[in-house]
């Protein structure tokens, strides 16, 4: 069985959110804790929090985006590089670090700060498929928005949140996940923020 990239970290990621789920010291050993990480080189944490989340709902809205996003960015990567699956993974792995990066460096000194979740990387994927397809219509809560509109509302809307803070949800992780997925064109072809600009113009639904 041939499975893309993305189907793969789908499952993966699933299979490994199951176990966590009924083992809460598997959960600790891989969720990120910035303070343990700093203090015992347990750096490995900043890739591993990302195949575990909080509950079914975390995990079944990261999984259904990712698999429905991620197979229309690695089928488009196809005929962009000779290497999409690379390309792919790399993506989504520099997501992962690049979205963490802010949390370890703010949070390393809170003994009580851990964060789990594939939103970092998600978030990558979502805005690498907008940059795509800008008019194309995502469904938030069943209610189309077009891709451009929600991604404009999804950056500020989670870089308000991160500085007014008060809230669970890590929204540092989806704002650098999100800049990261419009930035690593830059390393696959740069041509696509021309394509970019040129389907903004002309919309299609």
């Amino acid at each position: 069985m041939n499975l893309n990239p993305s189907t793969l970290l789908t499952l993966v990621t699933v299979g490994v959110s199951i176990l966590a789920f009924n083992n809460r010291d598997l959960l600790s050993k891989l969720i990120m804790y910035p303070y343990v990480m700093v203090r015992q080189n347990q750096w490995y944490r900043i890739v591993t929090h990302a195949f575990i989340h909080a509950d079914w709902m975390h995990l079944i809205f990261n999984m259904i985006a990712l698999w429905s996003f991620g197979n229309f960015v690695f089928n488009s990567l196809g005929y962009m590089t000779s290497y999409p699956t690379l390309h792919f993974m790399v993506m989504y792995f520099g997501a992962i670090l690049f979205s963490s990066i802010s949390d370890v460096s703010k949070q390393k000194n809170n003994q009580h700060y851990a964060s789990l979740g594939a939103s970092g990387a998600v978030s990558a994927v979502i805005f690498f498929a907008i940059l795509l397809k800008p008019w194309t219509l995502i469904y938030v809560f069943f209610i189309p928005c077009p891709g451009i509109i929600f991604g404009v509302l999804y950056l500020i809307y989670s870089n308000y949140m991160s500085k007014r803070g008060g809230d669970i949800i890590n929204h540092d992780a989806h704002f650098y996940g999100a800049v990261f997925g419009l930035l690593y064109p830059l390393f696959v072809e740069p041509s696509i923020y021309q394509v970019f600009l040129n389907n903004l113009l002309h919309p299609v639904f």
